[in-house]
């Protein structure tokens, strides 16, 4: 459902709500309140039970040890309170607000913190009761999402304890504070006739804190006078940049599992638009990915030494990693297990895909679609013990995670918001599938997420084939014509019957062939100009893997690099506009070559300051300091003629990758001669479609 208004100008701490209307009253009583419950019962077989698994890993981590040192940090507090709301809003939180904490404040009289954090995410879209996924999902909305408000309280305290400063996360059921009355002091939710309510929203929340001794600026309590509801046309029209006051009716219209963007109506293909030549596939070691190649010392030391800090330098995305490295063992096994239900209660492969979609999509899944899990999907070995990896699962679930429009705005693609970026969507997708995979085995199915941390299975070819979108110049990306190339993915495999989806064709190939934008923003000249090659049986615009990973790994002036979906056309504001530029492209191929013109003459691609929240940090030793510089690029339109001519660009393919059972204790030199020497002597698509006639 596209916005009719951008929010191009609207700052990102304001949020996507226009509580900025409210009229506030610094003495407004805090009145004794309940937070709001499941509308609906849950059944016996409802996700909760997967969910408190998760629940109870979260909340072992909403304490701990602070940085030994401080931040610098600017000494505004108003920008600090800004830099805190704006990391609850990117985490997806629905409203966050700062108030004062009182001695009496601490149900134990223990934590001596001086400000808290108030943060509230509303309940997610659950299916009717005739639609599918409405035995698992239905009264399970509260647990669901007091369980994405312990991921953003998790996140944000262990964030400050790396700025140097004391913080704890509090939630329902594991808190020090009164989490109903301080909502109501920092001004994100309103006492009505005993229940807590939230300003111009119908939907139920969940509510967390994070209490800190950070001084911040703190907001005022919503006034007793102050109306809930939509103040006036230009509000509920979404006229400020905020979300419109009919989206929530709007959602409604579409059954849960069919998701937000309008899938059903692209084309769908029985196979992929670049060409596959399964017969030909070597199946690779998970030892071969580049990144567990830079860890065993392939690429050099500094490459190595970068390889563990390289996405965490930043305190975000640092405060990430205990929740993405404890959801590992969760994951699942490929373990056969006994149905605990009769066989013919889910042996509906369609109601089954439509299920999962509901499921996934109530999670928090952006995009879903499913594929059979093909063995050449999967990787050949492990890369700790070289041990086999034996195709297992026949269906496989893909979600897309969107990394966020407006923080990318602001970004250049490469600076010190990138790393965080992505370890957002890995953290998400991780929830996401754990649950889903947990849920389904209660149910009696084996079933395995395989996620950024510990994947068998290739997401790429998994996403292509799940009809999630084309290969696109980039690469080894798979992009979606609604939120282009700015996603991170997630699998779940399965023994659960389940339908496939086909593969789409929106004439991303076209487009690409015509458009060298990634390719001329690339910071490391890794995305070829020239045109697409096969490799190891797989048509494709190949970028240079070790020119790319290197970047990455070694970028002095930013965490990570994402700087070729920042500036790709398909990257739009969720616009009527944009989905009209959309199905132009679609429907009149003729003019793809002007909208791609048409997107440099606007300037798509700069960074918008308005959009740019974060603060520029680095850890080094444990310590967060500023950096030495950053990365400040915007478009530079004369670059294809300087880099196109003279590109270098080298592939490794099977036989040049560390061989089946090589573990990372032992260090296998990458060698780019021999892969220039493979790069220059690819076979082009053509000849590979002759030679199989």
């Amino acid at each position: 459902m596209p916005r009719l208004f951008s929010n191009r100008n609207r700052h990102f701490d304001m949020g996507d709500l226009p509580t900025e209307l409210l009229p506030r009253d610094i003495k407004a009583p805090e009145l004794k309140a309940t937070s709001p419950q499941d509308q609906y019962s849950a059944g016996p077989d409802s996700i909760n039970h997967a969910l408190a698994t998760y629940q109870s890993l979260f909340e072992q981590y909403l304490d701990g040890e602070s940085a030994i040192a401080r931040a610098p940090l600017p000494d505004d507090l108003g920008t600090r309170s800004k830099n805190l709301k704006a990391s609850a809003y990117f985490l997806d939180a629905t409203l966050a607000g700062v108030c004062v904490l009182q001695p009496t404040d601490f149900l134990n009289g223990a934590l001596k913190h001086s400000h808290a954090l108030m943060i509230l995410v509303e309940f997610s879209r659950e299916p009717k009761f005739e639609e599918p996924g409405a035995a698992w999902i239905h009264g399970s909305n509260k647990a669901r999402t007091d369980a994405r408000a312990t991921e953003v309280a998790v996140v944000l305290a262990g964030y400050v304890r790396a700025l140097g400063y004391g913080a704890r996360g509090h939630v329902a059921g594991n808190t020090l504070l009164n989490l109903e009355a301080l909502a109501q002091r920092a001004g994100i939710v309103r006492s009505e006739n005993g229940m807590l309510k939230m300003p111009f929203l119908n939907a139920g929340f969940a509510l967390a804190a994070i209490s800190t001794d950070l001084p911040l600026e703190i907001d005022l309590p919503i006034a007793p006078t102050a109306s809930l509801a939509w103040p006036d046309s230009d509000a509920y029209m979404g006229k400020h940049g905020t979300r419109p006051g009919w989206a929530e009716s709007e959602a409604e219209l579409r059954p849960l599992h069919w998701g937000r963007y309008p899938m059903e109506s692209l084309k769908r293909v029985p196979e992929p638009t670049t060409l596959i030549l399964r017969e030909e596939i070597i199946r690779n070691s998970k030892r071969a990915d580049l990144f567990t190649r830079a860890l065993a010392g392939d690429l050099g030391e500094k490459a190595k030494v970068q390889r563990m800090r390289f996405a965490t330098k930043h305190p975000l995305a640092f405060a990430m990693t205990p929740l993405i490295r404890n959801m590992v063992p969760l994951q699942g096994t490929y373990e056969r297990l006994v149905p605990s239900k009769p066989i013919g209660e889910l042996s509906d492969a369609q109601r089954n895909a439509e299920s999962i979609k509901a499921l996934a999509y109530f999670l928090g899944a952006d995009l879903v679609g499913i594929c059979e899990a093909e063995s050449w999907m999967f990787y050949s070995h492990e890369a700790q013990q070289g041990k086999p990896i034996e195709p297992t699962h026949k269906h496989c679930v893909v979600m897309l995670l969107d990394q966020g429009f407006e923080t990318m705005e602001g970004a250049s693609g490469d600076d010190w918001i990138s790393g965080a970026q992505s370890m957002r969507g890995y953290m998400r997708g991780a929830f996401i599938a754990g649950v889903m995979g947990a849920h389904l085995r209660r149910l009696g199915f084996s079933s395995r997420a395989h996620t950024n941390a510990e994947s068998d299975v290739l997401h790429i070819p998994a996403a292509l084939l799940a009809g999630l979108g084309e290969l696109s110049r980039i690469g080894e990306l798979v992009l979606n014509p609604f939120i282009g190339p700015r996603s991170k993915s997630v699998l779940l495999t399965t023994d659960l019957p389940l339908s496939f989806d086909q593969p789409i064709d929106f004439g991303l190939q076209s487009v690409c062939n015509m458009c060298l934008k990634c390719a001329r923003e690339c910071p490391c000249n890794a995305i070829p100009f020239g045109p697409k090659v096969m490799f190891n049986g797989y048509e494709i615009w190949k970028p240079d893997v070790e020119k790319c990973g290197k970047y990455r790994l070694t970028n002095m002036k930013g965490s990570a690099c994402g700087r070729c979906m920042k500036t790709c056309p398909y990257n739009r504001e969720d616009l009527a506009e944009s989905a009209r530029l959309l199905e132009l492209s679609i429907q009149v191929p003729s003019a793809r070559k002007a909208l791609i013109d048409f997107d440099d003459q606007i300037g798509a691609g700069m960074r918008n300051s308005v959009k740019r929240w974060w603060l520029d940090l680095e850890i080094i030793d444990g310590v967060c300091v500023t950096p030495n510089g950053v990365n400040e690029r915007d478009l530079d339109l004369d670059r294809t003629h300087k880099l196109a001519q003279n590109q270098k660009l080298a592939f490794f393919p099977p036989h040049l990758q560390p061989p089946a059972g090589v573990t990372i204790s032992s260090t296998v030199p990458l060698d780019r001669e021999a892969g220039l020497k493979a790069y220059a002597n690819a076979e082009n698509p053509s000849q590979a479609k002759k030679r199989q006639k």
